[in-house]
């Protein structure tokens, strides 16, 4: 195989030269693929037109390895890098997915895949193919955020919420700083449904999720993890006191009206929240419903209020922070 690739990487005019150079020609213009190879003596490079394509190169020029290298994004980089140095040590090939620069600025994702050559019991070339795959990389991309976004408000859905409350709560065994999770459910949006439609109550949920962006932009995590019932997971440093002022700011924010159509929609918020314990797994459905009991006990309050979860390390009573008292 290595020795078939080096014969049809001798010229450009070659790959055109027999009907089956002509074949390989198209294929590869059609899947945006090339053939490459790299004298590991020389360090001399090796490539048909499509990987001259793909890095936005003039066809048939010279070209220098560590100019290459520095095409590729740093990550990508030292990834190629490394899997090249155990290539040749152990004479296993690779596939790597890697991120380049083109010499016209533009960002591809690059398949490249790499084989070793031997010859008389040494390593002499590697050889492979590279194959852009930016359009792949970009369906994907769309498909994760389709799977992990609300596609109304564009947060982070329940199924990515749970996740990551979850890892949280394995963290605070670690030691790592401890979190707080924040339940934060819409006082008034049946009304607002009933009265004005639904695309009234989508607007609501829009602009409820921007605020919360805007104002919570510290936050690990915002999700919509049901009708009109946000999560956020929250780096807690300064303890209860702190995330409660933090909270009461968020609501405050969203008791602004919004504007609609020809009228002003009037809602308020409420929040639960509950600490992630340092250095005790809980777990997350725990989490979760010790939050949940923090905003009915806010609901029952007179909504528009927060209420955190239980005492604080110095043992401190339950506290709330209304809203309209935020700075």
């Amino acid at each position: 195989m290595a020795e078939i690739l080096t014969t049809s990487m001798q010229s450009s005019e070659l790959e055109s030269a027999t009907p089956h150079g002509q074949l390989y020609s198209r294929a590869a213009r059609l899947a945006k693929f090339g053939a490459w190879e790299c004298d590991l003596t020389t360090v001399e490079l090796t490539w048909t037109d499509g990987v001259y394509d793909l890095f936005d190169l003039p066809r048939g020029t010279a070209i220098h390895r560590p100019s290459i290298v520095d095409l590729y994004e740093t990550q990508s980089r030292q990834q190629m890098e490394r899997l090249r140095a155990d290539a040749i040590r152990t004479g296993h090939g690779f596939t790597l997915d890697a991120q380049i620069r083109t010499s016209r600025n533009v960002k591809r994702w690059m398949r490249l895949t790499a084989g070793v050559a031997y010859e008389h019991g040494r390593p002499i070339r590697l050889f492979g193919a590279k194959q852009d795959v930016t359009g792949e990389k970009e369906l994907w991309e769309r498909l994760r955020q389709l799977a992990e976004k609300d596609s109304l408000t564009g947060l982070a859905n329940r199924r990515v919420f749970e996740a990551r409350c979850a890892d949280l709560a394995a963290q605070a065994v670690s030691g790592a700083a401890a979190s707080a999770l924040a339940l934060i459910d819409l006082d008034n949006f049946k009304e607002i449904n009933d009265r004005f439609g639904h695309s009234a109550g989508d607007a609501c949920l829009r602009e409820a999720a921007a605020r919360l962006r805007r104002v919570l932009r510290d936050a690990i995590l915002i999700a919509r993890i049901g009708g009109d019932e946000f999560a956020v997971l929250l780096h807690a440093p300064l303890g209860r006191a702190h995330v409660a002022r933090m909270l009461a700011r968020g609501l405050h924010a969203l008791s602004a009206p919004i504007a609609w159509r020809n009228t002003h929609l009037r809602m308020s918020a409420s929040a639960g929240v509950a600490f992630l314990k340092s250095a005790r797994f809980q777990e997350p459905a725990q989490i979760f419903a010790e939050a949940d009991s923090a905003l009915y006990v806010a609901k029952a309050a007179g909504r528009n209020t927060v209420r955190i979860f239980g005492q604080n390390i110095e043992g401190c009573p339950l506290l709330a922070a209304r809203s309209d008292n935020a700075a």
